[in-house]
């Protein structure tokens, strides 16, 4: 595995638990396990196992439409692997760009619009929990594109498909970790929520900084330095 990638999961994994924390997921997480389980969250919390299946397929659909994503960006960067010192510094411009506009330093019109995609009733069945995770997956995309372009950067530098495959699997993972455990523990998510509202604003300034730091990484090519210096202490099982 190249130096980027073996740096990446960790970072790809808090990636997906920011984007979870994100004013446009956080917030519809109890109206998207109300729409996937057909019941109220007051039931949700009387038939935990039943959501928490419909959540688990959910979270497969959105899974297999980013780790497609990862496997494509990989792709790419590879295509372009003679141009890889031109494409890191493009790549490091762009994240910072994400991360300044996450802080609220300036707004980018695409990723303010919502593309949901509105459906009056969920496909039947546990396939329809799939489908609507993929629909999520492709209709939010604008929304937590900033966070999910810089995996797609780090992903692009990577040296394999395998590579893109793992980064974005653990990015889906960092998303849906939270969401399973909403979907378990229901009534406690409420309260936590409620709770943790406030400090929403605050999650996203340090997204922005985090994604700040690994463009100015990534640009100046120290990203791949630091990499190299992780790796010596990775376990050998670590994929």
């Amino acid at each position: 595995m190249t130096d980027a990638a073996s740096v990446g999961p960790l970072l790809a994994f808090v990636a997906g638990v920011l984007s979870f924390l994100s004013p446009c997921v956080l917030p519809l997480v109890p109206s998207y396990l109300g729409f996937l389980t057909g019941m109220t969250l007051d039931e949700m919390g009387d038939r935990r196992r039943w959501a928490l299946l419909h959540a688990a397929l959910f979270v497969l659909g959105f899974s297999l439409i980013f780790i497609a994503l990862g496997a494509g960006a990989t792709a790419l960067g590879a295509t372009l692997r003679f141009h890889k010192e031109t494409l890191a510094k493009v790549g490091g411009v762009l994240i910072i760009l994400f991360g300044l506009y996450t802080m609220g330093v300036f707004r980018i019109a695409a990723f303010d619009r919502e593309q949901r995609v509105h459906l009056d009733r969920k496909p039947m069945g546990f396939l329809g929990s799939v489908l609507v995770g993929m629909a999520f997956a492709a209709g939010w995309t604008p929304c937590i594109g900033p966070i999910l372009g810089t995996i797609l950067g780090v992903a692009s530098q990577s040296g394999d498909v395998r590579s893109g495959v793992v980064l974005l699997t653990a990015y889906s993972a960092g998303l849906a970790v939270p969401f399973l455990l909403a979907a378990w523990a229901v009534d406690g998510f409420r309260a936590w929520f409620v709770k943790f509202r406030r400090w929403m604003p605050w999650v996203q300034r340090i997204s922005g900084a985090i994604l700040v730091t690994v463009g100015v990484l990534m640009f100046t090519g120290a990203l791949t330095r630091m990499a190299a210096v992780l790796q010596r202490y990775t376990p050998s099982w670590v994929p």
